[in-house]
């Protein structure tokens, strides 16, 4: 039996977590959009990785939060037939499993690269379809499973198959805070709340109001039919990047689609720019990059002013200018040279050079 809800231990606000940035950002992306297929979190321990994902459950309108653990089996993931119940009463009875207990919330992946790779393409599957299907000796269950998958692992216990990392939403990977300023910044924060709860709860309650009021009108927009349109500049700005990354097949290009609506969604705009395909690139692409191929350079927010561009030059005008389509480059100019002494020591000391007829 379940304890009270009374009895849970507060939660640490998700509006009170700092210092990453991008973690926060993929989080609430996949909440808005559960189709993207969740995200992992790639990072050492204390990272806050499992306080993020069980904070962004409190976002969510009586959001479950669901912990699979290590040793789970497959039937108590996906649920199972109890087919003697079924052969008697003539009804198929179902035993839903975890996939079931998260619908509508968030399910929490612990060292999800230690799980069976079985396992693995079940979780799978679900968070991309939003719907859990168990087949058993010819008899079909299906049932409702939209969540918001989020996976973590250390990269120093083991790696993900590419073909399940390709499977896997967005990404981040985080890195240990070496600011010194950011690290006392958050330690604080902590320590503020785990000396009383309510009160730091208190404080950031206004803001996480915002942010939940946020999130529930960035899904509504999403859900709506024929919203947040995209142009084919946005098409072109994805598989660009995709192109760039040399990713294999087209998931990327669809994950980072739906992630820039759902970012276009969150920022409120009446539709997807590459701007926003642009903001959540690396998300997207960070786990599916060949090895050895660079990131690309980010975007400035506001290109630096340029120079008033001149007049181009006619090609041939004074005999040596350059084509019209490098108007840019200048002609050449003469330069006097002048002749030096070279010490005598080393013209007598250096063979001399026969003459070619």
């Amino acid at each position: 039996m379940s304890a009270p809800e009374t009895d849970l231990p507060p939660l640490f606000p998700f509006a009170a977590i700092a210092g990453q940035p991008a973690l926060r950002q993929a989080l609430l992306l996949a909440a808005v959009d559960p189709r993207i297929g969740g995200v992992l979190v790639e990072g050492p321990r204390g990272t806050a990785k499992s306080t993020a994902a069980r904070a962004l459950a409190e976002l969510m309108p009586a959001a479950p939060f669901v912990t699979l653990p290590l040793g789970a089996s497959l039937e108590h993931v996906a649920g199972t037939l109890d087919l003697q119940q079924a052969l008697a009463g003539h009804a198929v009875r179902f035993a839903p499993g975890l996939l079931a207990r998260a619908d509508g919330g968030v399910l929490y992946v612990d060292e999800i690269n230690l799980l069976p790779d079985a396992l693995v393409d079940v979780l799978l599957d679900a968070a991309a379809s939003g719907v859990n299907v168990v087949e058993r000796d010819g008899i079909s269950h299906r049932h409702a499973a939209r969540f918001v998958l989020v996976g973590t692992m250390n990269p120093e216990e083991g790696a993900l198959r590419p073909q399940l990392l390709d499977r896997l939403g967005l990404a981040v990977r985080l890195a240990n805070v070496a600011d010194l300023a950011e690290r006392q910044a958050i330690v604080r924060a902590r320590l503020q709340f785990e000396a009383d709860p309510a009160a730091f709860r208190a404080r950031h309650a206004a803001e996480q109001a915002a942010l939940a009021e946020r999130l529930g009108a960035a899904r509504a927009r999403v859900q709506a039919p024929d919203a947040l349109p995209w142009s084919d500049a946005v098409l072109q700005a994805a598989g660009a990047l995709c192109v760039q990354a040399q990713v294999d097949g087209l998931r990327a290009d669809l994950v980072l689609l739906r992630a820039a609506r759902a970012w276009a969604a969150w920022q409120g705009d009446a539709q997807v720019t590459p701007v926003h395909v642009q903001a959540v690139a690396e998300l997207a692409l960070v786990h599916r990059r060949k090895p050895g191929v660079p990131p690309p350079d980010p975007v400035p927010a506001s290109p630096p002013a340029a120079d008033p561009p001149h007049p181009p030059r006619a090609p041939g005008a004074d005999g040596a200018g350059p084509p019209e389509a490098d108007w840019g480059a200048m002609p050449p100019e003469p330069i006097g040279t002048v002749r030096l002494a070279v010490p005598e020591l080393l013209t007598s000391s250096a063979p001399a050079t026969p003459k070619k007829a």
